[in-house]
């Protein structure tokens, strides 16, 4: 068979989707905006050494991903900290629940890009984040199908 029919490939693959921007506002907290720096930071590392390795395959992925972290970082608006006394959960605050078992667990509202709900980081744009948020201590809400009261706010 002839090599003029067949196709040569380049090891780039197929192109990769863009990695979906939130519709939301991107507030942050200063956490969030130092882990959105230091992810542009190890993406442009990544892709140096992508670029001296002449990985085509992985250079796509980088660059598509330095392109959405350095969105979010450009689309950043920094929410000041909460001082103390806190008499409303918002952005940025720590949420005390105490359970009707008696069980207590904490909530931070934060950014899109820092939630980590098994670590207790909860986006502001969640429907946990969007429930604590406007309530005060003494105030019951419906968490994860059981009912708990917030105890406390905490900066």
């Amino acid at each position: 068979m002839s090599r003029a029919f067949v196709k040569e490939s380049d090891g780039a693959g197929e192109p990769l989707p863009e990695l979906a921007i939130s519709p939301h506002p991107n507030f942050v907290t200063p956490t969030g905006l130092t882990l959105i720096e230091q992810r542009v930071a190890a993406l442009e590392a990544e892709q140096r050494a992508a670029r001296g390795a002449d990985d085509k395959q992985l250079l796509a992925r980088i660059n598509r991903d330095l392109r959405y972290w350095t969105q979010r970082r450009a689309s950043a608006r920094l929410v000041p900290v909460a001082v103390a006394p806190i008499e409303v959960a918002r952005f940025g605050v720590e949420v005390s629940l105490r359970f009707e078992d008696g069980a207590e667990r904490m909530f931070r509202i934060v950014g899109e890009d820092e939630a980590d709900p098994a670590r207790g980081l909860v986006s502001w744009a969640a429907p946990l984040g969007r429930t604590l948020t406007g309530k005060s201590p003494g105030d019951e809400v419906e968490v994860l199908g059981r009912t708990a009261e917030i105890v406390a706010l905490l900066p």
